[in-house]
């Protein structure tokens, strides 16, 4: 099926979809494992059904571990056959595009233009990844001594991967942990664990057996993952509470930790800008994938002087979006991907107006099948409103005004979270006096987000610990070793 498939029902796509399923399994040791036990997923915009899952536990992970553990020195020997593998990926990634990115919009509700482009941008990821340099240090070269700092690989790695960029998520984690020669068992959300074992399945010839291990499960397979006496390392993009529990459960192993955690990142529009230039930017940046991206604007501080242009323009924008279906090609937005986020959006806009706010555009779940909820502007609203103290991850965006800089960054940074920022303005130096003031990870000036392989990404405060991106990016999966030279 594709993009260009003549209409059909939601049912009969959906035993498309499910025949095409059939049959799929975990990645372990360079084979397509079934499990007996399975769990339903369900395809968030048709609320139903989408297809059984299988479920892997102790055995299915203890054989991935020490696979990985058996694998990971001979691939750790030969860099050149790390990069020549990675580019066979990523290679194959694309040749798989429309396969994959079906089987993505399927899973998360993504338009499937967008879920297809997910695939590519994986690719290019791995391609970044598999392209980076991993130097060796020279601090001291003289005619006593040579004092050298070489990057060595951890061991296994455990990585733990979204809902919301299942696929993008996975490649980018894979591709940097192999790079500097780890070996991986991998496990996607349970939400979204069909494109994984898809990954899976492309890159099964393509790896040495037990170098790459997916496998697909639910909660308590994730927590046997960070207690497994044999993994050495565990990265982690999800939830604060979740990433909580993982640096617990890692502590008694004293694992490598690499968390990207939860962000409700807020925007900060000084009065100079140009209204009609930056709300098509500050929309996108709010509710690209349906405002569920980690580093999408949360919270929305505009100067008083210019608030009404620049709502009256975002509620003119969000207008223009359609809800629907991932394969109807009217469809400008998906649904929240999971039932739980979508009670929880849906609450979040109920106990905002509750407490005074004023809904400007949407506001309410559409009446169809599915997790739809229109793209929403809410004002009238601040904090000690959840709507604005907590991570939404979803078309909600609350608006509000400030005349004093000094004081409306102590709103910004009032917060536990500290994952991306941005500031809009004409005047740049003013921008980043002010950026430099943010307490996130990442701040960005006229752009909300920036994100993507070739830049370090990650949170401050209870928004992670540690970066992935970047030119250094194998620093993160990596351990820094000194050789000291006596001549």
């Amino acid at each position: 099926m594709s993009a260009g498939t003549a209409v059909i029902s939601d049912e009969a796509r959906l035993a498309e979809l499910r025949e095409g399923l059939i049959g799929i399994g975990h990645l372990i040791d360079g084979e397509i494992v079934p499990s007996a036990e399975t769990f339903t997923v369900i395809a968030p915009w048709a609320d139903r059904p989408l297809a059984e899952c299988p479920s892997a536990g102790r055995p299915e992970l203890d054989r991935a571990v020490a696979a990985a553990k058996r694998a990971q020195p001979t691939w750790a020997a030969d860099e050149a056959e790390r990069q020549r593998v990675l580019h066979a990926i990523a290679d194959a990634l694309e040749g798989q595009k429309e396969r994959i990115g079906e089987v993505i919009a399927a899973e998360t509700g993504k338009p499937i233009a967008i879920a297809t482009g997910e695939v590519v941008g994986a690719a290019a990821h791995i391609r970044y990844h598999a392209d980076e340099e991993i130097p060796v240090e020279t601090l001291r070269d003289d005619d006593t001594e040579t004092v050298l700092v070489v990057h060595e690989p951890i061991g296994v790695v455990a990585a733990i991967t979204p809902w919301n960029g299942p696929l993008l998520m996975l490649a980018n984690k894979i591709a940097a942990a192999l790079r500097p020669g780890n070996t991986i068992v991998a496990k996607p959300s349970p939400f979204t664990p069909f494109s994984a074992l898809l990954f899976g399945e492309v890159v099964r010839d393509l790896v040495p057996a037990g170098v790459i291990n997916v496998l697909a499960g639910g909660d308590e397979l994730g927590i046997m993952m960070t207690q497994h006496p044999d993994v050495s390392m565990v990265s982690f993009t999800g939830s604060i509470r979740a990433g909580q529990a993982i640096m617990e459960q890692s502590a008694k192993g004293l694992r490598r930790l690499q968390l990207e955690l939860g962000g409700n990142d807020a925007a900060l529009v000084l009065p100079d800008v140009d209204v009609a230039e930056i709300a098509p930017r500050i929309y996108r940046g709010a509710f690209a994938l349906s405002g569920q991206i980690c580093a999408a604007i949360k919270r929305l501080y505009v100067h008083e002087s210019i608030a009404d242009d620049l709502v009256a323009a975002l509620a003119e924008i969000a207008r223009t979006h359609r809800p629907g279906s991932p394969w109807d090609p009217e469809t400008t937005m998906g649904p929240s991907t999971t039932k739980p986020q979508f009670e929880l959006v849906r609450g979040l806009i109920e106990d905002a107006v509750e407490h005074g706010a004023h809904v400007v555009t949407g506001g309410h779940v559409l009446d169809r099948p599915g997790y739809f909820i229109e793209p929403t502007i809410l004002t009238g609203v601040d904090h000690g409103v959840r709507v604005v103290d907590v991570e939404q991850f979803g078309p909600v965006l609350p608006v509000m005004t400030y005349r004093d800089v000094d004081e409306v960054l102590d709103r910004v940074n009032g917060t536990q979270y500290g994952l991306g920022g941005s500031v809009w303005s004409k005047d740049v130096a003013e921008a980043m006096r002010i950026a430099r003031r943010f307490q996130s990870g990442s701040t960005w000036i006229n752009r909300h987000p920036h994100v993507g392989a070739d830049v370090p990404f990650g949170g401050v405060k209870l928004s992670g610990v540690g970066r992935e991106g970047g030119p250094r990016s194998f620093e993160a999966f990596s351990e820094p070793k000194t050789i000291s030279i006596l001549k």
